[in-house]
């Protein structure tokens, strides 16, 4: 399996959660028109697991606050890394700054092959 894989952290501002949800609705959308895109899925941290809930095979529990910024983690897969290439060049050419505008940094990008 050579399918490309990108995952994207993305540090949204407290103050701009709302817009970047909403954003994410018409970015999603073009997302899934790209070709040779296999997989896509969006997730927004809301728990955390700590080492005694995983030795007593307990639940990871609720996070209650925002101390900096609120995560989501963007997953995307596609058949091609060519495929990936012209489907974020059309990403960025639609979204960046308005993307950007909601972030407290730009997101990190996790690139690479998938294995399994």
């Amino acid at each position: 399996m050579e399918n490309f894989v990108e995952i994207a952290i993305y540090q949204v501002k407290p103050t701009k959660i709302e817009e970047f949800e909403g954003l994410l609705g018409e970015v999603v959308e073009t997302q899934k028109e790209q070709p040779g895109l296999i997989d896509l899925k969006y997730v927004k941290r809301g728990y955390n697991i700590d080492y005694e809930q995983i030795k007593e095979g307990l639940p990871p529990h609720r996070l209650t606050k925002i101390v900096k910024c609120v995560k989501y983690i963007l997953i995307w897969e596609f058949a091609t890394k060519e495929d990936y290439g012209k489907a974020l060049q059309n990403l960025y050419q639609k979204y960046e700054k308005q993307l950007n505008r909601c972030l407290i940094m730009p997101h990190d990008k996790l690139l690479g092959d998938r294995i399994y």
